[in-house]
């Protein structure tokens, strides 16, 4: 068993999960906030990739990232970045797919904080910067360890997003996922299998110790 597929998708999985960090938690700070028609319709977009089949979506992002797109064009002619057939598309792609699996769960835990817990660090003369950094967050620790969980496991499985978009080059776009598909197309049941029980063992790991953390974090003071 070839293991570049298997380090593909970790280092895919990481750093979609770190960039959707940083981008949604914010996103989702905004969205949870008082409702209007914009952030409706923004929602609703951004729940898309839960609803659409994965070859739907990426089919579309196929020809969006294509260099006979005005993305995909600009991008080339201007920063020599092709997004098709590459492991930048994947990660583009793959952030966007499971941007939802970071954003609902951040989203629902700071919409149902009191907000008596941000008007007290306002009284206290906090910012919002800091009042969202040092009180909101640290109050919903279970639904970020969730989200990151999720956004993780959801991207170390994706199938028809990646294939569509990064097709199976060897040691580039060729992930986990991808190979155990080409295994299984080849009759090589066996390696199909050893990539299973690794995938399965990464993510079980995974969501056994968020469980540990959430289960620990109950005995303090409840959130």
């Amino acid at each position: 068993m070839e293991w570049t597929p298997i380090w593909l998708s970790l280092k895919l999985a990481a750093i979609t999960t770190l960039i959707l960090l940083v981008t949604g938690i914010p996103m989702a700070y905004w969205l949870s906030r008082r409702g209007s028609l914009l952030k409706v319709i923004i929602e609703a977009i951004l729940t898309m990739p839960l609803v659409l089949p994965p070859s739907v979506l990426g089919f579309y992002l196929l020809l969006s990232f294509s260099p006979n797109s005005i993305l995909g064009k600009w991008l080339l002619e201007y920063f020599n970045i092709s997004l098709v057939f590459s492991f930048e598309g994947l990660v583009v792609a793959s952030v966007i797919y499971s941007l939802p699996f970071m954003v609902s769960p951040v989203k629902s835990a700071l919409a149902h904080l009191p907000a008596s817990l941000a008007e007290a660090s306002y009284t206290m003369g906090k910012s919002k910067f800091e009042t969202f950094c040092r009180v909101l967050l640290p109050n919903i620790k279970s639904s970020l360890w969730t989200a990151v969980v999720l956004t993780f496991a959801h991207t170390l499985g994706e199938f028809g997003v990646v294939l569509m978009i990064g097709g199976k080059l060897e040691g580039v776009t060729k992930v986990a996922s991808i190979a155990i598909y080409d295994a299984v197309d080849n009759n090589q049941y066996h390696e199909a299998n050893l990539y299973s029980l690794v995938l399965f063992a990464i993510t079980f790991v995974i969501v056994i110790l968020v469980f540990i953390f959430n289960r620990n974090s109950l005995k303090g003071p409840l959130e």
